[in-house]
């Protein structure tokens, strides 16, 4: 693995203080550990939305559409480990709860002490990183192995909405609507759309607008790609589209959304 790229971060410094880069639906190109301390909220992972609280860990593969959403008061860690990591990690995204006090510790005092490392600017510090990296592994496959932690099945608006999240991460800047994913996977936009409310508290349209709008604001905030370059990646059919679009969900057009993401970061 490429060891100079493993990192621990609080929840607050992944998401830059911006609730939108974790609530609305997206895929990350690493894996993530987020291991929540404090606080309790829901996430969106293989086409469920589910309940999570205090010490419970999530696991996301990279490249798997996620969201999570958590109340003010929240507070945890994110372990980000490179896409092309020689670690054993999951193939679906998992939800451990872990109820034993002792795993609880394990897990703390590694996310502790490598968050301590990758701060030393140490000799040896990126084979120690790796060394970290390695331990989280055995403990996220440790509590894989265990029965209480085994995945439930799937009903069939499940199977359904995770095909679905699948399809649109893969193609979501594409000119495609709902209607045309749908076709894609055999059903009619109806049958996707009811499979996908029961599932996510989402309709089909929900997620795929979701996962175009972070994409934009990311590009937005975070490049100085042309507002209407951005239009045509996302399969707009023109700037002005696009600019209806940015300012029906966030309330302001593409140039004052930059603009305020720039003063942002000066003023920090």
């Amino acid at each position: 693995m490429s060891s100079n790229r493993l990192k621990i971060l609080t929840l607050s410094q992944w998401s830059m203080g911006q609730d939108w880069r974790l609530s609305l639906a997206h895929d990350q190109p690493e894996h993530l550990l987020i291991w929540i301390t404090r606080g309790q909220g829901r996430v969106l992972m293989d086409g469920q939305r589910r309940g999570v609280g205090t010490h419970n860990a999530i696991v996301i593969p990279s490249c798997n559409l996620f969201a999570l959403e958590l109340g003010r008061q929240a507070m945890g860690q994110v372990v980000v480990i490179p896409q092309e990591t020689e670690l054993l990690m999951p193939q679906i995204p998992r939800l451990l709860r872990i109820r034993d006090s002792i795993a609880m510790n394990e897990l703390t005092v590694l996310i502790e002490a490598a968050t301590r490392e990758q701060a030393s600017g140490r000799p040896l510090r990126t084979q120690s990183m790796d060394a970290f990296g390695a331990l989280i592994s055995v403990w996220i496959q440790r509590q894989m192995a265990l029965e209480e932690h085994a995945p439930k099945k799937h009903n069939a608006a499940a199977r359904l909405c995770s095909a679905y999240c699948a399809h649109i991460n893969a193609g979501f800047a594409a000119p495609l609507t709902m209607s045309d994913h749908a076709a894609f996977l055999g059903v009619t936009p109806t049958h996707l759309t009811r499979a996908c409310k029961a599932a996510t508290g989402k309709t089909a349209a929900d997620l795929l607008t979701e996962r175009k709008l972070h994409e934009a604001r990311c590009l937005l905030t975070a490049t100085d790609v042309p507002a209407q370059d951005i239009a045509r990646h996302l399969g707009f059919g023109s700037a002005a589209y696009f600019t209806r679009f940015m300012q029906h969900h966030t309330q302001t057009t593409p140039s004052a959304l930059r603009k305020a993401s720039l003063s942002a970061l000066k003023a920090a």
